[in-house]
């Protein structure tokens, strides 16, 4: 899998929603190789899409059909200043990866120069399930120059917050203390998903 972040300022969410909902039925039509995204805004205006793709080349050739470049030509007019766009060819998926049924999503942006850890830990999620049912999955996606995102998709917010209350082991702890240092939080609470 292949994913792709789009990031940007956006204060009219509102018009962005409708843009997306519009891709859905003109611009995805043909679309090679696209899987489906999860979009949101934060309360500081931050929007977020990350986007799925079976493969970097799918994803490249997407970006050159006309239909996308008028899509995002569309989308940067509804910005609040520049469009960051993260490519991202290390993607690990953990439970059930990403989820159109989660009714609350967290994007976390960090920066590693050893995603191992991490990796090994999301590959092996052990009793993590049990221990916080409430998350339904997610991905860590890694772009070259060690920039990851990582999406939780949680069933609620007010579940994930009382989830956030239980102590994790102390190998989680350490996993996820080596790689979040410094990392960004932001909360997509009503987020949105698109898919073929």
């Amino acid at each position: 899998m292949f994913i792709q972040v789009i990031q940007g300022k956006c204060s009219r969410q509102d018009e962005l929603r409708a843009l997306a909902d519009s891709w859905r039925s003109e611009g995805a039509v043909g679309a090679v190789g696209w899987l489906g995204g999860t979009y949101g805004v934060t309360d500081d205006n931050d929007f977020l899409g990350v986007i799925r793709f079976t493969s970097h080349d799918d994803a490249m050739a997407n970006s050159a059909r006309p239909e996308t470049g008028a899509f995002a030509e569309k989308m940067g007019a509804l910005m609040d200043g520049p469009v960051e766009f993260h490519d991202c060819d290390d993607v690990t998926s953990f439970l059930d990866g990403g989820s159109d049924d989660a009714g609350f999503v967290q994007v976390i942006r960090g920066h590693t120069d050893d995603a191992v850890p991490m990796k090994a830990m999301l590959a092996d999620t052990g009793d993590l399930h049990e221990m916080r049912p409430e998350i339904l999955g997610g991905t860590f996606a890694l772009a070259a120059d060690g920039t990851f995102f990582q999406t939780v998709y949680f069933a609620d917010e007010d579940r994930a917050r009382a989830g956030e209350q239980i102590e994790p082991p102390q190998e989680v702890q350490e996993a996820l203390g080596s790689v979040m240092a410094g990392a960004t939080f932001y909360d997509l609470h009503k987020p949105w998903f698109e898919s073929p």
